[in-house]
Formats: C-alpha cells, sequence, structure tokens
C-alpha cells in the first residue's frame, strides 16, 4: 500500500481553478494532491530581440517556490541574487513544452509570459506547473480573440505533464514527496492530448532499472497525462461559460 493509501495507478486529486489571478489574460491555480501552484499568463505586445521582425511570437515562463511551499524556508533567489540551477532547468522545460504545441506564426510579433508560482511543494511541482500553465496559456489565446488581438486559436494541441516512479521495485503514478525522496528511480513525462512524447525526463537513483520498467513507467505517464487533459478541458470550457 502506498503511503497515501492510493493504488499503484491512482492520481492524487487534481483541482484547477482559473480566473485565479484577476488582472492576468489567463490564470490557473492547479493543485494536485497537497502541491499548489500558481500560473498566470502575460500577453506582451513584442517579442524577445532575436525574434523581432522574424513574423514569429514567442512563450516562455519563469518558475519560483514561495519560502514556505516546503517543509523547511528556502530563502527567496532575489535575496541571493541568483537563480539556482534546478530553477533555471524547470522553467526551461516549462517553456518548450508550452512552446511544442503553439503555432508561433499564428500567434505573432508578441510575447506570452507564464509566472508559475509554488505555494505547496509535495511532489511533482514542475509537472504541475506545465499542466497549469496550459490552462493559463489558453485562457490569455481565448482573451486575445474575444479582444480581436487574434483571428484565430494559435494553440494546435493541448499539453499536460506527470510524474512516476519505481519504488519498492513498483512503478506508481504521481509521487508525492514521501514517495519521491525514496524513489529508486523518478520519472517526469511531458505529452500532447494526441499522445505525442515532448519531454521525457528519467533517472535511477539506485540501482539500474530495466527496459521493462521503463515501459511501466511511460504507460502510466501517458495513461495519467490523457486523464490530466480531460481534467484541463472541462475548466476551460467551464472558464469560458463564466
Amino acid at each position: 500500500m502506498r503511503p497515501s493509501g492510493r493504488s499503484l495507478q491512482e492520481m492524487r486529486p487534481v483541482s484547477l481553478k482559473t480566473g485565479a489571478v484577476p488582472y492576468a489574460e489567463g490564470s490557473c491555480l492547479i493543485t494536485i494532491g497537497n502541491t499548489q501552484v500558481l500560473c498566470a499568463a502575460t500577453v506582451e505586445e513584442r517579442t524577445p530581440p532575436f525574434l523581432r521582425n522574424t513574423g514569429l511570437g514567442w512563450v516562455t515562463a519563469e518558475y519560483g517556490m514561495l519560502p514556505r511551499a516546503t517543509h523547511q524556508r528556502t530563502e527567496r533567489e532575489a535575496v541571493r541574487g541568483r537563480q539556482t540551477g534546478r530553477t533555471q532547468e524547470i522553467q526551461r522545460l516549462i517553456g518548450r513544452s508550452l512552446r511544442s504545441v503553439t503555432d508561433r506564426a499564428a500567434l505573432g510579433e508578441r510575447q506570452i509570459r507564464l509566472d508559475c508560482d509554488v505555494l505547496v511543494a509535495d511532489g511533482g511541482t514542475r509537472t504541475a506547473a506545465i499542466t497549469g500553465s496550459y490552462v493559463a496559456l489558453h485562457l490569455a489565446c481565448l482573451h486575445m480573440m474575444r479582444t480581436g488581438a487574434l483571428a484565430a486559436m494559435p494553440l494546435r494541441d493541448t499539453v499536460a505533464a506527470i510524474s512516476c516512479g519505481l519504488v519498492e521495485g513498483q512503478a506508481r503514478l504521481d509521487l508525492d514527496f514521501a514517495e519521491d525522496s525514496n524513489a529508486q528511480a523518478d520519472a517526469n513525462f511531458v505529452f500532447t492530448g494526441q499522445g505525442h512524447v515532448v519531454e521525457v525526463q528519467v533517472g535511477s537513483e539506485g540501482l539500474p532499472f530495466s527496459q521493462d520498467d521503463f515501459i511501466s513507467l511511460l504507460t502510466l505517464g501517458q495513461d495519467g497525462a490523457s486523464r490530466l487533459r480531460a481534467i484541463q478541458m472541462e475548466a476551460i470550457e467551464t472558464a469560458g461559460h463564466m
């Protein structure tokens, strides 16, 4: 039995609250178990310098964790004067994941910036940030369509992410902190709504694992991402009728 009492294939309860940041063009507070990440999309009518006069837009992300999101207080990175390597890696992952489903020509020469702030960290913060950021991005695009800034939706597909791991020799879906900290191997999977792979991050924390173990993790991840997509679409459709 898992510490949470869940089955091996069971995710933690998932909640997507749209409109959590009223001033943002799109926003979503995603809760997965105890993990909470606030995702806000900001539309900027300019592109980074390297994209000027190309006709292409850009989607990027910033990721941060509140000091008491964790069991022990973590000093703000702004106080340290620099971001950690982990923070930089995660925000690049979020940006890559969102750009993978964005038609940047249809977006035009503008940038959408996703701010992802971890309120509570209990495992799976990066995957929650990707899943919640897609909802915020989609709502920002709908906002631009309503205001006439966009003629059509620039998103070609949805994107969602989920964590999996090998714990006590078992492939488990959606690890919380208690499992993740004792995992033999952990993985993060990013999938489009059509089931295409955007990114796979997997590594052994102990003994090497087999190809069969990897396939088990991949299968769990694909199933979990599919379920997350359904929750994403329900949240977007509900927000669209508000």
